[in-house]
């Protein structure tokens, strides 16, 4: 008995010496670091001082010796040991941070270097209730009386991926526009300022991203060529990166015109383009770059000068081995400790495939076919070399077979599904996301950055729990659980059909207009009626929803909510009333009024509630003019409206009757698609049919091969097997055009039915990487 009461004694003595961490409104905020201290660890500490002054309204001061906070990077600040904490977990760690509350109620900020001691900065003001989108999305952070930390409180963070970031892309209607004749004037459209980018820059930062590929399109002065662009980028300790075609940091598409000479060609102009090259390097070779190596064409585009798979081979092998040896020259001796990336996109991976060699120590950055499935994941040689792999990954894009520039719908289930895979299978190093113009997908660039920061914690919560926790922080406890439903059906419809896709249209094929002509979607009008009904749902939610946002967050609820959620009911009104009134039942007024209503969306999403026209010139709700955006043109048919073709039995593949797939939170038409591991089968069970064959339709997510060349399966009804069944696409081909933009892959396949009262379908996975989403059986 008498140990008993001595242990609870000690342990209460010990409750009663560690302290909270507690700060009060309108007081000092005092911290302790050394001067020395890196330059992004002084910016991370101005950011904190305005977050202080928004939520406590008390200013940040500096002292010596005592302070609330002591902050400091692991081998350089000499205050961490003064403290006495543990800082061993960051030992051998990149960019990691520790936050502890001390003994004595102070709180300690320690960072593996000086990414990690601004990301534990920036994480501190997380906690303190600051938004990373504060600034970007007009979230007003709330104003507090105290913050406090309980004792002991301690977190440790460490990046999953080590270079994070995105790509601003497809910028001129968006971003370009906005920065230079707006929020930064230039004397004409075409600039992306140093303004601009400590804005961005000041993003990544908060989302805990390191690496930026600025914009690059004709319109957009080059980032290097725009004075204080660099200095801002040192400032924030940003990796500046580049794209496929803008090898060794230089924009082709922008700079040759202006320095170049002759034509971009290394086969009959080699010595011109070097030159290019050189003088960059030489210019840069003091900043964080990650050098893109390797050459297409000017922009988006094949090399010059080489036509055959093989000439392009030997082409990249001379490029390769002189640009490294200009890295070599101007940066480092050591080549290998320069970051490189080699990037094998749309032909270059068929060079790729050729056996071009890329030295090991750079990292080969794999590409999805730009509507969000992977093309290729690294085999067991690739996941084994020194340089890593990444991935270059879009949830925005322009070109074949449709653009979807306007709203941010891309499903954070198939970001998610394809990044865990990703992830899974070796791709760690690098993940940049091509973003558009940030500002139309903001949530699905924090569920990328999210990932790439900490893949468990999202991996254990779920896409569902990370969603639902972006809309609590950014509008309360309540409203965010109301509006998860919402926002999860919205992803959903958008995952059928994106609101860019509904005009049934594709651009620049062949070089005619035909494809440009708005035509039916093959839906049945029973389809139609559902897909409407379930928009004016979501569409009346967030309107009712609206009302109970309050002041400082009303333009952040019209950005990240009513806007895309309305915008895209409307869109889908127009189009589908349209489809009606084409028949001859219904008036094309009210395709007229849904149009008349994106006019009007846009233009308060521009004008701004609360923030006085902060994003005017931001968003266009037509960009490129496609003919999906216009009113649609007046026409008939005489063939009626199309009626359902009713299904013997229809199955989401959740509805398994046998299997141990893994599910797909959120994924699939209706949000239950499941993985399949190779050799895995999947049973349905169902009852007599009354028919001697039947018709199976088998649906699934129209992703590319993990393992090899080809995703298959095979089919049995009643232990009667088909033969293989394989659906994976190459190139750009016409399955492949009309699976993205459907979001499925589909197999028929006429099976016998045996005389028995019960029935057993099954499909087994030949591969990896089988994503089954639904199965109907017709007669």
């Amino acid at each position: 008995m008498k140990k008993i009461i001595l242990s609870l004694l000690l342990f209460a003595v010990a409750q009663v010496s560690w302290a909270q961490f507690i700060l009060n409104a309108g007081k000092p905020v005092v911290l302790v670091y050394d001067k020395s201290e890196g330059m992004v660890v002084n910016t991370a500490l101005e950011l904190f001082t305005r977050d202080c002054q928004a939520v406590l309204s008390s200013p940040v001061q500096q002292d010596g010796k005592a302070g609330h906070i002591v902050i400091g990077t692991v081998g350089k600040s000499p205050l961490i040991a003064e403290t006495g904490a543990d800082v061993s977990a960051l030992e051998g760690k990149k960019q990691a941070f520790l936050l502890t509350v001390l003994p004595d109620g102070k709180l300690l900020v320690a960072g593996s270097d000086q990414y990690g001691t601004a990301y534990g900065i920036m994480e501190l003001s997380r906690l303190m209730g600051v938004s990373p989108w504060e600034w970007w999305v007009d979230v007003t952070p709330e104003r507090k009386d105290r913050f406090e930390l309980p004792a002991g409180y301690k977190t440790i963070q460490a990046p999953s991926v080590e270079y994070r970031g995105i790509f601003i892309n497809d910028e001129d209607w968006g971003l370009m526009p906005w920065s230079s004749l707006n929020y930064e004037p230039w004397y004409k459209p075409g600039r992306i300022g140093p303004r601009t980018n400590e804005r961005i820059f000041e993003l990544l930062l908060r989302l805990r991203a390191n690496v930026y590929w600025p914009a690059m399109h004709e319109c957009t002065v080059p980032f290097f060529l725009t004075e204080g662009n660099r200095e801002v980028a040192e400032k924030f300790g940003i990796y500046i990166g580049s794209s496929h075609c803008e090898p060794m940091a230089c924009n082709a598409a922008g700079e040759w015109s202006r320095r170049g000479k002759g034509d971009y060609d290394y086969v009959n102009n080699s010595e011109a383009v070097c030159k290019f090259w050189e003088d960059r390097v030489k210019e840069v070779a003091g900043q964080e770059i990650l050098y893109t190596v390797g050459m297409r064409g000017v922009h988006d585009g094949q090399m010059q000068g080489a036509r055959t798979v093989e000439e392009q081979k030997a082409v990249l092998e001379r490029v390769l081995k002189d640009q490294r040896n200009l890295l070599q020259k101007y940066v480092d001796k050591d080549v290998t400790a320069v970051p490189q990336v080699f990037i094998p996109y749309k032909e270059v991976l068929d060079i790729y495939h050729a056996g071009l060699q890329v030295p090991e120590d750079v990292t080969l950055m794999w590409c999805d076919d730009n509507y969000g499935y992977i093309r290729h994941f690294p085999n067991k040689e690739e996941r084994a070399r020194k340089g890593g792999n990444g991935i270059y990954y879009h949830v925005s894009y322009w070109g074949r077979p449709h653009d979807y520039l306007w709203l941010g719908t891309f499903s954070p289930a198939l970001l998610y599904q394809q990044m865990k895979t990703a992830y899974d299978h070796g791709i760690q190093k690098m993940w940049v996301l091509n973003v558009g113009d940030i500002k139309p997908a903001e949530y699905q660039m924090e569920l990328f950055l999210d990932m790439a920061w900490n893949i468990d914690k999202v991996a254990g919560e779920g896409v569902y729990k990370h969603l639902c926790n972006f809309l609590k922080r950014e509008f309360g406890e309540t409203v965010g659980n109301q509006l998860l439903p919402v926002m999860q059906e919205h992803y959903r419809l958008a995952y059928i059909r994106k609101p860019e896709f509904m005009g049934n249209t594709r651009e620049e094929e062949y070089h005619t207009n035909d494809y440009r002509i708005v035509k039916d979607m093959p839906w049945s009008r029973e389809f139609i009626n559902k897909r409407l009904e379930d928009y004016q749902t979501i569409s009346d939610e967030a309107e009712r929803l609206a009302s109970q946002i309050p002041q400082g967050r009303r333009d952040a609820y019209f950005q990240l909510v009513k806007y895309p959620v309305q915008a895209s009911a409307e869109m889908n009104k127009k189009m589908l009333y349209a489809q009606f009134a084409r028949h001859g039942e219904m008036d094309w007024g009210k395709s007229d009024a849904a149009y008349d209503s994106i006019v009007s969306l846009t233009r308060i999403y521009n004008k701004g509630i609360e923030n006085n026209g902060k994003w005017h010139r931001m968003m266009d709700y037509q960009p490129r003019k496609l003919p999906v955006f216009e009113p649609v043109d007046r026409s008939s048919v005489e063939v009626p409206v199309l009626e359902e073709h009713s299904s013997l039995h229809k199955w989401n593949a959740a509805d398994f009757s046998d299997g141990n797939p893994v599910f797909c939170e959120g994924l699939g038409y209706e949000g239950k698609a499941v993985m399949l591991a190779q050799g895995e089968e999947l049973v349905f069970d169902f009852n007599d049919c009354r028919a001697d064959s039947v018709e199976v339709e088998i649906r699934l997510l129209p992703n590319h091969p993990i393992d090899g060349e080809q995703l298959g399966f095979i089919l049995s009804l009643d232990n009667k097997y088909s033969a293989p069944i394989t659906y994976e696409t190459k190139g750009r081909s016409e399955e492949w055009k009309e699976n993205v933009l459907r979001n499925q892959a589909i197999r028929r396949v006429i099976l016998p039915v045996g005389k028995r009262k019960k029935h057993r379908l099954t499909i087994k996975a030949l591969g990896e990487g089988v994503v089954l989403d639904q199965i109907l059986l017709y007669r």
